[in-house]
């Protein structure tokens, strides 16, 4: 990761903790980071943890301290607050990474110059766990050596996909973003079904999180596809192609989650202004 480093990590709450969490246990060096997190707490935490140099702003971020990548991990909100900060730390090599949602590349050449090299990225929660996704796109001051930078650094906290246009990011922020939620609904719904079918609650909530996450875990380990693994487990005539052919009907699962993510992917263009 030495195209990477050093890093001036801006905000470190679950997304940037991971991401930190990550790097840290990857061999970046406590002295290639910066973090800056204005919570008293969570910033004498980090630098329990990491050992790594935390400052409550811009304005203590130590002299002489150069990034290579600025890392604006606030919330979208925040960003008008705390993005023109940074402004200085950006240029002459260094690149800015966002991982706010709904903040596009325009917005960012606005804050920090037209001629500044930037990555939007999408990633999800499960980067907690090591288990996330994240979408990266750049604009067209970013050189192949900042992507290569970029995509190390994010996948510390999982895998990556480069999008081919910045119009895809509202989709992933539909599909993934919103994702790890639809699928604790599932086992939400799952459990409910399970008691309306006479199961103790928590019986059916263990079978049903225990289920969702094995099945998970063997679509990421198997090489079959997730068609071919469903067609694994349906018996002709069996119980299962019996609920399949309920999620499966025309008024199925299917549509339903065409709907879901149009309308989640509609509000992530609205947001966007």
């Amino acid at each position: 990761m030495s195209n990477a480093t050093p890093i001036l990590l801006v905000g470190c709450g679950k997304m940037g903790g991971a991401m930190l969490a990550g790097w840290r246990s990857q061999g970046i060096a406590a002295d290639d980071v910066v973090v800056v997190e204005p919570a008293e707490a969570l910033a004498a935490d980090l630098a329990d943890r990491h050992g790594v140099r935390v400052v409550s702003g811009a304005s203590e971020v130590p002299d002489g301290f150069a990034p290579a990548t600025v890392i604006l991990a606030v919330k979208p909100q925040m960003m008008d607050a705390a993005a023109p900060d940074y402004a200085g730390f950006i240029g002459d090599g260094a690149m800015a990474l966002s991982i706010a949602a709904g903040k596009d590349l325009a917005y960012f050449e606005r804050m920090f110059g037209s001629e500044s090299a930037i990555v939007r990225t999408m990633p999800n929660t499960p980067a907690a766990v090591g288990r996330g996704i994240t979408a990266l796109y750049a604009n067209a001051h970013v050189s192949d050596a900042q992507k290569q930078a970029a995509e190390s650094l994010l996948s510390a906290v999982g895998e990556t996909v480069w999008l081919d246009n910045e119009g895809q990011m509202d989709a992933v922020t539909a599909l993934s973003g919103g994702g790890p939620a639809y699928v604790f609904l599932l086992i939400e719904t799952m459990t409910k079904a399970g008691v309306a079918s006479g199961l103790p609650e928590d019986v059916a909530a263990r079978l049903a999180h225990t289920t969702v996450c094995g099945a998970g875990e063997l679509a990421r380990l198997a090489e079959d596809p997730p068609e071919q693994l469903r067609k694994n487990v349906t018996s002709p005539g069996g119980t299962t192609l019996e609920a399949l052919n309920v999620l499966m009907a025309e008024d199925g699962i299917q549509p339903l989650f065409d709907r879901a993510i149009a309308a989640a992917t509609r509000r992530s263009r609205e947001l966007a202004g």
